[in-house]
């Protein structure tokens, strides 16, 4: 019954549209940003009823950041913990939802890392580099997005196929011995267009076993990233579309030292090296008012484990997966107002893990989805869609959502949606040693609901927004002995199971100001209450960890009248509950919150020139993300772009 009723939900603005409702124009175009996230296609964002944050690219290059965690973490809903510097291991959350609850993409293809043990990437690696634009669209997102995206979507777009030769160069030093060199090029050659870019990042970054508890030397991370674009126009309808991304990084950490194999100083270092490629064919029918793309991605992720000693280095472990998918998606307009995205998906995961057995897996999943939207009457436009998903593993999943945005007269916009999302077995959940094949997908359900206000010409924004999110069969591991799979050969220490229960819910409120002698105000709060509902788990009742109860950011921007450019940005992360691994059971620890400060300075010099400057954490402020791990104290960067 329930599945019949949100079918004739979701087709309700076909519907609509059939008998013949009149369309209207969009409100204020020039005013609003263009999103793609929410609709995988471009759309206003005052047509968007889900929660979604734009980071442009002005934005991005002010910030001065260079591990894209940092950057993140300034919008919100988006928290995280790191263990140590950049580079390090780095959990990531989206209102309070699991790390591996979130969906990345980087110019339109999946990152993932099917060898883990939850399936997902580890964020820490990643740097700012080409990138231009990022779209964060929080809550469950997975009729677009299928597997993984339960707390929500992260869209990275590098910059787009240039349409002349011309170029740039960056050059950046500071602390902890750390450097950045970048450098793009790109042209248009008759029907060709491409831009290339490469850069490469290095730090001697501080020891991962923070020094408060003993930690000695520095655990040094260096990463370098190749990424090119191309495209190949054969008509004005029909265009070849290639893109390709490279990444290579080494970061040192500690780790558990016999004989006690407590946390604390032992020299290891992890290598990882990750490459994508998107090959795809996009044309347009009936006069442009169906837009196809039909694609193949690929990922190929690698990582390796080393110990080294004074005579010889052990490679504790070694782990790759792949990811390929075959994909079709179709954009129609169906009438002015009136839309839909469809597509499907067919998409193999393979992982190799050398230590253990078996040393291959792999799973398939073929998808199939669609999403319609429409402005029913003057203002107030509807979105609903469904994906069902066929694994090979366990069959078949639905998953729903449906949103509305209503812009008002008084410039007030009303915004709501609510959806559902899922997570499949990981390779390593199903085919480890601790592999169990009769486990089911994750899945949640949440809504949100909010209102923005604009004022004074829209110099003034502030909105909030409430969500609620309750996740189901929640995949964790499950010591021996206590079940019947425990007997089983290879078994004995546990085992995964679904076993948990969770929810989420807060408030997040943002607000800009912009003024017009050059002066800017951004500032977002929210906060998320994570209640571990597991039965008989010992944690009961209690917040998730690693997930701080509030967050906030503030920052203040002026453009002087001699072309300096200034800013101060404050982060702040409230308390959290962290893990002691130094004992076992695991013991429950209280992180306290922490204010960091930055400082940040630009200046140009001319049209092609500019150098910049920054202090990060300029109260040197002592802080802990993750139980015992290392983070950065007051540090200071300078560097120049050019533009040719």
């Amino acid at each position: 019954m329930v599945r019949s009723q949100f079918i004739a939900i979701l087709w309700l603005p076909a519907a609509v549209l059939a008998f013949g409702v009149p369309a209207h124009a969009d409100q204020s175009d020039d005013l609003n940003e263009i999103v793609v996230v929410a609709m995988r296609a471009p759309e206003n964002i005052d047509k968007v009823g889900n929660s979604v944050t734009v980071l442009t690219e002005a934005q991005i290059k002010e910030s001065q950041k260079v591990n894209l965690t940092d950057l993140l973490a300034t919008t919100p809903g988006v928290t995280f913990s790191r263990e140590g510097g950049p580079g390090s291991a780095t959990s990531f959350n989206i209102r309070g939802a699991d790390p591996d609850h979130t969906v990345i993409l980087i110019d339109g293809v999946v990152l993932t890392a099917p060898y883990t043990p939850s399936g997902n990437l580890d964020f820490g690696s990643l740097v700012v580099g080409d990138i231009t634009r990022i779209e964060i669209l929080r809550g469950a997102q997975s009729t677009l997005y299928g597997s993984q995206a339960i707390g929500g979507v992260i869209n990275i777009e590098t910059a787009q196929p240039q349409e002349a030769l011309g170029g740039s160069l960056q050059a950046e030093k500071g602390s902890l011995d750390s450097g950045l060199a970048q450098a793009t090029v790109g042209d248009k050659i008759g029907n060709w267009s491409f831009r290339l870019a490469g850069s490469y990042y290095a730090t001697d970054s501080v020891s991962s076993f923070d020094r408060q508890y003993g930690g000695l030397g520095d655990d040094p991370y260096h990463d370098a990233v190749l990424s090119g674009r191309t495209t190949y126009d054969f008509t004005p309808d029909v265009q070849l579309d290639v893109r390709g991304y490279y990444t290579s990084s080494s970061v040192d950490y500690d780790g558990y030292p016999p004989p006690l194999y407590v946390f604390g100083n032992q020299l290891n270092y992890e290598t990882t090296r990750q490459f994508f490629y998107y090959t795809g064919l996009n044309f347009n029918l009936f006069d442009g008012q169906l837009k196809n793309r039909l694609y193949v991605d690929h990922t190929f992720t690698d990582e390796a484990d080393y110990l080294p000693s004074d005579t010889v280095t052990t490679q504790n472990d070694h782990y790759s997966g792949t990811d390929t998918r075959v994909n079709y998606q179709g954009n129609l307009a169906i009438a002015p107002g009136y839309s839909a995205v469809f597509g499907l998906q067919q998409e193999k995961s393979l992982m190799d893990s050398t230590p253990y057995a078996p040393a291959e897996a792999n799973t398939s999943d073929n998808s199939a989805y669609a999403q319609f939207q429409g402005e029913v009457v003057k203002g107030l436009t509807l979105t609903a869609g469904e994906r069902l998903d066929h694994y090979d593993v366990f069959g078949e999943h639905f998953t729903g959502q449906v949103a509305a945005a209503w812009v008002l007269p008084t410039a007030t916009i009303l915004r709501s949606s609510w959806g559902q999302g899922f997570k499949a077995p990981s390779l390593y959940q199903l085919y480890s040693p601790y592999g169990n094949q009769d486990l089911q997908s994750e899945r949640s359900h949440d809504w949100d609901a909010g209102v923005e206000q604009r004022l004074w010409d829209d110099r003034i924004m502030v909105s909030v927004t409430h969500f609620d999110t309750r996740f189901t069969n929640l995949i964790d591991f499950d010591d021996c002995p206590g079940s019947p799979l425990c007997a089983e050969p290879g078994k004995t220490q546990g085992y995964y199971a679904n076993l948990g229960k969770a929810k989420s819910s807060g408030e997040e409120v943002q607000a800009a100001l912009k003024l017009p002698d050059n002066f800017s105000l951004l500032a977002n709060y929210t906060r998320v209450r994570t209640i571990d509902q597991t039965p008989d788990s010992p944690n009961y009742g209690l917040p998730a960890y690693n997930r701080p109860g509030s967050a906030a950011n503030l920052t203040a921007s002026y453009t002087w009248p001699f072309k300096l450019s200034t800013s101060v940005a404050v982060r702040y992360s409230g308390s959290s509950l962290s893990e002691n691994f130094n004992v076992y059971p695991t013991a429950n620890l209280p992180l306290g919150g922490y204010a960091l400060v930055d400082f940040r300075a630009s200046y140009s010099i001319n049209e092609h020139v500019e150098v910049y400057g920054r202090v990060d954490n300029l109260t040197d402020k002592r802080y802990e993300t993750a139980y015992q791990y290392g983070a950065w104290g007051r540090t200071a960067f300078g560097g120049a772009r050019m533009k040719f």
